[in-house]
C-alpha cells in the first residue's frame, strides 16, 4: 500500500441544531494514522471545520475551551420533517468550499467517508454524491455510526461503494487489500489497543484539543444505549501510554483542552483511570479535560473527585438520566438517586462548583411521563447543578429500540429520520410537546 493516496472525509451534519461540543471523528482519524503506518499518503478534508479559509468573514465563535458553532446554512427539510416548524440546516463549510478542498487533494485510489448519527444521513449522502462527481470511478468506503447501526439502509442509498460496520481497522485493511491488490505491510492487535498509532490530528489545520480514547466498550449494558452493540467487550489502554499521548499533543501542538472519549473512563478507577490522573499530576501537565460523554456518577468517590480536581478535569458531565427507582434499575442499574447526591457531594467537596456541573437527563423514553423528567430536573437543581435535558432517539440495536417500534407513530425502522430526537418519536398523552417546552423550561429557570 506504501505510496497509495487516501482520502478521508468528515461530513456535513444536516439537522434542526448542531453544535461542536468536542467532536470530532476519532474512528476516522484512527484509520488515517493506521493507513499511514501502512505507508499510505493521507489526505483529510474536514466538512466541519472552522475556520476555512473561503469562509472566514462568516466564522462562528468559538469558546476558549476549544468548543465552538460550525458554520450554518438553512437548506430545505426532508419531506419527513415537515411537520417541525424549525429551521433545518446544513451545517459546516459551504458546497463551494468543499469543491475548493477536493479539487485541492492529490486524486486518492479510495475515499474513506464517516458517518455520525443515523438521522444525519443526508449530510453523509451530499458529501458521497459531490465525492464521485469529482472523483469519479475512484471507490468510497462509508464507516462510522450510522453504516454500522443502518447498514441495509446505506447499502442501499447512500452511493457508496462499500458500507462497513463496526469497528473498522482490519475491515478496512483487509477491502483496501482485495481493491488495491496489495498486502498491508502492519496489522494491528485490535485486543491490545495501544498497536495503534495515535490519530492523526496533525492533518487539522487549526488544532484547539484532541480527543483522547483510553478504552473501547462498556461494562454496563444500558437499554437505551449501542455501545454494547458496536464494542462488544470492554477494551483498555496502558494508563502511562494515555498519559504519553496528552503530552504528546501538548508538547507537539500545544493543545490544553482535551476531550475523553470513553463509555466507562471512571469504571474501576483504582487501576486505570486514577494513575492516568496521577502520572498528569506528576508531569506538571497544565491541561484542561473535558468529558462530554458523561460520567458514572456511582465511581466518583471523594478520592476520585480530589484527582480529577488536581489534574485539570474542567467540563465535568454526569448520566443520571432519570430520577426514577425504577426505571433506573430495569434501564441497566448504573446508578441510584442516593449515588448521584453523593457524587455531588464528593464532587462540591473537591473544589468543583455546583454550577459548573452538568447532568443528562433523558426525555422521551418508551412509555416515559412527563413528571419523571420534571422530577429529575427537580432532583439535580436542589443539588445546584445543570440539569441538561437529552430528548430520547430510538437507537437501532438497543433493547429500548424494540419498545420504541412498538410505541412510536413514525416508521423509525425504516427511515433513519424519523430517529431524530427532535420528534420526540415516543411522545403520547403522557409527554406531549407542551409538556417538553414545559420540562425545557424548568429545566432553565433559575433557582428562587
Amino acid at each position: 500500500m506504501k505510496g497509495r493516496k487516501i482520502l478521508l472525509v468528515n461530513p456535513w451534519i444536516h439537522d434542526f441544531a448542531a453544535y461542536d461540543l468536542w467532536a470530532k471523528p476519532l474512528g476516522l482519524l484512527y484509520l488515517g494514522a493506521l493507513l499511514r503506518r501502512n505507508g499510505c499518503d493521507v489526505s483529510y478534508i474536514d466538512c466541519l471545520r472552522t475556520p476555512h479559509p473561503l469562509m472566514q468573514e462568516k466564522d462562528p465563535k468559538t469558546a476558549n475551551q476549544g468548543h465552538g458553532k460550525y458554520y450554518r446554512q438553512i437548506i430545505a427539510k426532508p419531506d419527513q420533517l415537515k411537520e417541525i416548524k424549525r429551521n433545518y440546516s446544513r451545517y459546516g463549510i459551504s458546497i463551494e468550499a468543499f469543491l475548493h478542498d477536493l479539487l485541492s487533494v492529490p486524486g486518492p485510489d479510495a475515499v474513506l467517508v464517516t458517518s455520525l448519527m443515523t438521522y444525519w444521513y443526508p449530510g453523509v449522502f451530499e458529501a458521497i454524491a459531490w465525492i464521485k462527481e469529482v472523483f469519479q470511478g475512484v471507490p468510497v468506503i462509508l464507516g462510522g455510526l450510522y453504516a454500522s447501526l443502518c447498514t441495509g439502509h446505506a447499502q442501499r442509498f447512500s452511493g457508496a461503494d462499500y458500507v462497513i460496520a463496526g469497528e473498522g481497522e482490519l475491515a478496512v485493511l483487509a477491502l483496501l487489500e482485495e481493491i488495491l491488490g496489495e498486502e498491508p505491510s502492519f496489522i494491528p492487535d485490535m485486543s491490545n489497543l495501544d498497536t495503534l498509532d495515535y490519530p492523526c490530528f496533525d492533518l487539522i489545520d487549526d488544532l484547539r484539543y484532541v480527543c483522547i480514547q483510553t478504552s473501547r466498550g462498556c461494562p454496563f449494558d444500558c437499554t437505551y444505549c449501542a455501545s454494547g452493540y458496536l464494542s462488544p467487550r470492554l477494551r483498555r489502554r496502558d494508563p502511562i501510554r494515555v498519559v504519553e499521548e496528552i503530552a504528546w499533543w501538548k508538547g507537539l501542538k500545544g493543545v490544553r483542552d482535551f476531550a475523553f472519549y470513553d463509555d466507562a473512563l471512571l469504571n474501576r478507577s483504582e487501576s486505570f483511570a486514577l494513575p492516568i490522573m496521577r502520572q498528569i499530576v506528576k508531569r506538571g501537565l497544565d491541561i484542561r479535560i473535558h468529558c462530554p460523554n458523561g460520567l458514572h456518577i456511582r465511581s466518583i468517590t471523594q478520592g476520585v473527585a480530589s484527582s480529577m480536581k488536581a489534574c485539570g478535569f474542567c467540563s465535568i458531565r454526569l448520566g443520571l438520566e432519570t430520577s426514577d427507582p425504577l426505571r433506573q434499575g430495569l434501564s441497566g442499574g448504573k446508578v441510584t438517586n442516593e449515588d448521584f447526591l453523593r457524587c455531588m457531594d464528593n464532587l462540591c467537596s473537591a473544589g468543583f462548583s455546583s454550577g459548573d456541573i452538568g447532568v443528562y437527563i433523558l426525555c422521551g423514553l418508551p412509555g416515559q411521563c412527563a413528571q419523571e423528567v420534571l422530577d429529575a430536573v427537580s432532583l439535580v437543581k436542589s443539588t445546584g447543578a445543570r440539569p441538561m435535558i437529552t430528548e430520547y432517539s430510538p437507537i437501532p440495536h438497543t433493547k429500548d429500540y424494540e419498545d420504541a417500534l412498538k410505541m412510536s407513530r413514525y416508521n423509525i425502522a425504516d427511515e433513519p429520520l424519523y430517529q431524530n430526537n427532535s420528534f420526540l418519536s415516543c411522545r403520547w398523552d403522557g409527554l406531549t410537546y407542551e409538556d417538553y417546552r414545559q420540562i425545557k423550561n424548568a429545566a432553565r429557570a433559575k433557582p428562587l
